[in-house]
């Protein structure tokens, strides 16, 4: 016969290992967050500087080799692989989203449709993939004012002939202020 205090520890174990779970998610998702919004205000301001200074053709510079390098550095600070992905990425290479990640990028574009704002979207999960367990997460990257001259509608035949020139398979083109342009995605072994 099994005894009530086995029971009762058995049970406040599963409910304290569960607050735990709970507490180390909250963990994840606060460094995730922190990491993205400093990767994405770097690189933001980095942008707005070159283009009030020398126009959208030098943002384009610092979009090409610096957004990479500041990814590469943030990835190694935090142990955990920081991307920029998009589902009309502008290098392939660099940006091109997961399975996963195409889920949840859709999702979020079907929510900016619905009404929520690009700036306030973000989700994550601990995933099981064949390689082992990963706490994934994405925040969206909103469409700014700072961005359409290179990723809007209305591109300048300058820029157009740069992007053609740096980026001959460009997709990330055509979008409007708000929308989401792509995602910051984390993705952390555990």
């Amino acid at each position: 016969m099994v005894s009530w205090r086995v029971v009762a520890v058995a049970a406040l174990s599963l409910f304290a290992g569960a607050a735990s779970a709970e507490e180390d998610i909250a963990k994840l998702n606060d460094e995730a967050r922190r990491a993205s919004v400093r990767l994405l205000d770097q690189l933001r301001s980095e942008v707005v500087r070159e283009m009030d200074r020398a126009g959208p053709l030098r943002a384009i510079v610092v979009c090409k080799f610096s957004a990479p390098e500041v990814t590469a550095t943030l990835s190694r600070q935090y142990g955990e692989k920081i991307a920029r992905i998009s589902l009309k990425p502008r290098n392939r290479a660099l940006g091109e989203a997961d399975a996963w990640e195409q889920t949840v990028l859709l999702d979020f574009e079907k929510r900016v449709a619905k009404g929520e704002k690009a700036e306030n979207l973000e989700y994550s999960e601990i995933v099981r993939e064949p390689a082992g367990r990963f706490f994934r997460y994405l925040k969206a990257i909103p469409m700014g004012p700072a961005c359409v001259s290179c990723h809007g509608t209305g591109i300048s035949e300058a820029v157009h002939s740069v992007l053609a020139s740096e980026y001959p398979h460009d997709k990330a083109v055509d979008y409007a202020i708000g929308q989401v342009r792509g995602a910051v995605t984390i993705k952390k072994p555990l």
